[in-house]
């Protein structure tokens, strides 16, 4: 009996299991944004709605995937939105001299190159990651707006559009790509020593070195990965709408990191995953959606948002203290 009783943990303390991984209070929290919203939409969970806010998520989730990277390092990328704007621009410069794809290869190797001046210039040189991406921001923007002579680049290719209006059992590539982007981000992040190391970087920098781990090798990457990721999600976007203007990813930033906060990932680095970085990219993607579906202006938005997002984060936090007792 007492065997019995040591092999088979109380229920309390199953749920109680279940309930201290943060991707199934995030889950919970959608769940309960979502129904909120149903009730104050009655258009929130139609079939058409839905599709449409996979769409939404396509490039902040992309670009998401990236951020977290960096923000796993303890670090962050302000950069992301002005490097979409400027490589929407060569992207769209490029397709009127190459193919397809060798212009979308040129742009994402644009991205990289860009994400590798930033990594190299915060880890090689000891700058602090904030000024640097900061700086770099402006500078892509500026570039966007030289490159394209201030001017909105309209002669993009009709066939472009087959990337983001092709579908595969009924689902859109575009939502497609984005969901085995996050598989393979969580298979690397899981199961590979890269993987580990980036954790181990952003937990505690000087003892991964000193285990003898490359932490320049792997605090670098992220910026790279952020900088490509850039450029494929403005893609999407360029393929969409037929256009490549300089202020495209005006502030993507701002929501990319909130999706990853949102999502648990600590500023300081060490915790995170990217399926809590999915869940909050669909959480920003849903209280967008509904408020755009009742009718908010667009100037209190940013206030509504702002407010759920520091609610959010609060709660999460009272909720992880008390699971963790």
């Amino acid at each position: 009996m007492g065997t019995a009783s040591l092999a088979s943990p109380a229920p309390k303390t199953r749920m109680r299991s279940v309930f201290r991984r943060l991707e199934v209070r995030m889950v919970l929290l959608a769940a309960v944004i979502a129904i909120c919203l149903s009730m104050l939409s009655p258009y929130f969970l139609t079939q058409s709605n839905i599709f449409n806010m996979l769409d939404q998520s396509v490039v902040i989730g992309i670009v998401a995937v990236g951020m977290t990277f960096v923000i796993l390092t303890g670090g962050i990328d302000l950069s992301v939105g002005s490097v979409a704007g400027l490589t929407g621009i060569i992207l769209g410069l490029a397709l009127r001299e190459m193919p397809i794809v060798p212009a979308i290869m040129l742009a994402v190797a644009a991205g990289a190159a860009i994400g590798l001046i930033s990594g190299l210039l915060i880890h090689l040189f000891g700058l602090a990651a904030f000024v640097v991406t900061l700086g770099m921001m402006a500078i892509a923007r500026s570039l966007a707006y030289i490159l394209s002579g201030q001017t909105a680049i309209s002669d993009i290719p009709e066939a472009m559009q087959q990337i983001v209006y092709t579908t595969v059992f009924g689902i859109p590539t575009n939502v497609l790509f984005l969901l085995a982007l996050y598989v393979a981000a969580w298979l690397y992040l899981t199961y590979t020593k890269g993987g580990r190391t980036i954790y181990a970087v952003g937990s505690n920098r000087e003892a991964a070195r000193a285990a003898g781990l490359n932490t320049l090798f792997y605090s670098v990457l992220p910026y790279v990965l952020s900088g490509a990721l850039s450029a494929v999600a403005i893609t999407f976007s360029i393929s969409q709408l037929l256009s490549a203007d300089p202020l495209m990813g005006n502030a993507m930033e701002l929501d990319t990191i909130a999706a990853v906060v949102i999502g648990g990932a600590s500023l300081y680095g060490g915790r995170g995953s990217v399926i809590g970085t999915l869940i909050g990219v669909f959480i920003m993607v849903m209280i967008r959606n509904g408020l755009n579906l009742m009718g908010v202006s667009p100037f209190w938005q940013g206030s509504a948002i702002g407010t759920i997002i520091i609610v959010a984060l609060l709660a999460e936090r009272l909720v992880s203290s008390r699971v963790e007792r």
